[in-house]
């Protein structure tokens, strides 16, 4: 491990993502502005980590905006030394190299990095909004029912190469148990160096349902293939806090926001990432544990420092 601080955790907020639409809630992040203010918020919460895509501002349609990307670190730089973790995922269908563009753009510290396809599915939720605030929403979600989310080997050598030159480190997002093996050949092949920072994303409708057993079977195979790492763990839905709350028991760290759930409770819906982050922070100090700041976070995952970014 790069470097654990004792009774830390590292809280993300994965502030929009490309999974839920304008209809869903009022309090989705779409502009930059939205955006900048989110990260703020959330610095000021507790957070340590912000994981970040982008929105076309007019629609609210998912997209890699290389000026908006541009303008949101710019501005949060300005203000807090928050962890800005870009996405290599970007929208769904968009090709890989409009997905990786963004880690030349910016250099950033941390980039989300996809270890393997999947069936990326959202189409089972398309029917359950009665109303659509606009014409993309629903053919963007009832398409998922044959869409592939392709991370092949070529690719993700692709995508480690473009880190490596720009000295970005990857979050590895595994959302299923093969993508444990992938990783762990890359690591034998000495495509990717130890120590890494795993991210198990758990309660994708094509990925591995977000159980207690499922996380004890994720972390458990990673130390036996892998070895030392870091992980946190994000979770879909109303499996969010439950998940990320054992994931603080486990010695791992947590990822909240907007981009995985959208509710703070059952019923009802949060109004910034802030207040997510706020609540697993309440959380983790009933256990014992601290959250991070951005500067024990750097340390622990061993981050090259925002004096190197190129915002």
């Amino acid at each position: 491990m790069t470097g654990m601080l004792k009774n830390k955790a590292i809280i993300t907020a994965a502030l929009t993502g490309s999974i839920h639409t304008p209809s869903m809630s009022p309090y989705l992040p779409i502009t930059a502005q939205q955006l900048i203010d989110e990260c703020l918020a959330v610095y000021e919460a507790g957070g340590a980590v912000a994981h970040i895509h982008t929105r076309d501002e007019t629609t609210g349609l998912p997209n890699a905006d290389q000026d908006v990307y541009q303008k949101v670190a710019t501005e949060v730089k300005k203000h807090c030394d928050l962890i800005l973790c870009t996405t290599t995922g970007g929208k769904l269908g968009a090709p890989v190299k409009e997905r990786v563009r963004v880690a030349t753009t910016l250099k950033p510290e941390l980039a989300s990095l996809n270890t393997g396809s999947l069936n990326f599915a959202l189409f089972h939720i398309a029917d359950k909004i009665s109303e659509y605030k606009y014409d993309w929403e629903k053919p963007y979600l009832a398409g998922t029912d044959d869409f592939i989310f392709p991370n092949t080997f070529k690719t993700m050598r692709e995508f480690l190469e473009t880190f490596e030159t720009m000295g970005t480190k990857p979050e590895f997002e595994i959302y299923d148990m093969g993508m444990i093996n992938n990783l762990a050949f890359l690591i034998r092949k000495g495509i990717v160096k130890k120590p890494v920072y795993m991210q198990f994303v758990l309660g994708i409708l094509g990925g591995m349902p977000a159980t207690p057993e499922n996380l004890v079977y994720l972390v458990d195979t990673a130390r036996r293939q892998i070895g030392d790492f870091v992980f946190s763990v994000c979770a879909a839905g109303n499996r969010q806090f439950p998940l990320c709350t054992q994931s603080l028991l486990m010695g791992g760290n947590a990822r909240v926001g907007l981009e995985d759930n959208l509710y703070l409770e059952k019923g009802v819906l949060a109004k910034s990432n802030a207040e997510q982050v706020a609540k697993i922070i309440r959380i983790a100090g009933e256990l014992g544990i601290e959250p991070a700041t951005p500067s024990e976070a750097r340390q622990i995952l061993g981050l090259k420092g925002l004096d190197q970014v190129a915002f």
